[in-house]
């Protein structure tokens, strides 16, 4: 009985040896995961420096398939144009609001990524998109190649843009007083927002056709449009709604959007528009 012991355990021992052995025999030499660490360029640095430090904001401008919908034709960001383009989200958005609301105030509220994309995002209506926000943590920036930094035209509709989306992210974190907004003009509002006149859409109380998808869309348009105008600029906007109530509608709009900044963040909108302004100004002429 005992040397059937002792043989089931040299057989047994045997066995883990060869197991041992053979699942020794089977590990690769050497590992096949790339552990090499990619070269930072100069780009990168800036990069780096400008937004991953100091707002922990990481900019992605190399081809991710992950950051991007496939089923467009979308296509990464020439690298010479990225420094340019990123130099006005910084001195715009950024500078601006860190001045006004606090050196850090973008630390704590911002989305944690952008995405750059060269070209331009076509939808099926014949519309463009031009930014996109996702959970408040990933904003996306196409028509990079396009910016112009020495036409205001351009770089206002860029930093529109930003500012919209923007304006979405502070409304995750708080939200502002949607019922009181959507009593105002209730009626307005249309998926087909893409085929009406500016015009008219400001007749109805709406400052873009856009702001007429819904009341979310409405407030951040509001705010972005005012943020990208100078006083003088939307002040001309209002004189040329004809309709009283349309411009009515536009004022206490206007004035919902300065509250909620006052209330919610201690942000006087008017210094942050002007802020923006004088930005923009710098921008262009340099």
């Amino acid at each position: 009985m005992k040397t059937l012991k002792i043989y089931k355990m040299i057989v047994m021992l045997t066995g883990v040896i060869l197991f041992t052995a053979c699942a020794h025999e089977d590990q690769p030499t050497e590992s096949q995961l790339d552990y090499t660490v990619p070269n930072r360029t100069e780009l990168d640095t800036w990069l780096a420096t400008s937004f991953l430090d100091p707002y922990n904001i990481k900019v992605y401008y190399e081809w991710n398939q992950n950051l991007v919908d496939n089923n467009r034709y979308l296509y990464p960001p020439a690298v010479e144009n990225v420094e340019s383009a990123m130099e006005v989200v910084k001195s715009i958005w950024i500078d601006s609001y860190s001045t006004i609301g606090g050196k850090d105030f973008v630390k704590k509220i911002a989305p944690r990524e952008f995405v750059l994309v060269g070209g331009t995002n076509l939808n099926t209506t014949g519309t463009q998109t031009l930014g996109l926000a996702e959970g408040g943590q990933r904003v996306t920036l196409f028509k990079i190649d396009y910016l112009n930094r020495n036409s205001r035209a351009a770089v206002t509709e860029f930093i529109h843009t930003i500012q919209h989306e923007y304006v979405h992210i502070l409304n995750q974190t708080k939200p502002f007083d949607v019922q009181a907004w959507a009593k105002l003009t209730p009626s307005g509002y249309t998926s087909s927002w893409y085929i009406q006149q500016t015009a008219t859409s400001r007749s109805l109380g709406f400052i873009t056709n856009y702001a007429r998808l819904n009341v979310y869309e409405d407030f951040a348009e509001t705010a972005a449009t005012i943020l990208t105008s100078s006083k003088a600029e939307y002040d001309a906007i209002l004189a040329s709604v004809t309709d009283a109530t349309g411009k009515a509608n536009l004022k206490k709009k206007e004035a919902i959007v300065v509250q909620y900044y006052k209330d919610a963040f201690n942000i006087d909108f008017y210094a942050l528009r002007d802020e923006a302004q004088k930005n923009t100004t710098d921008v262009v002429n340099n």
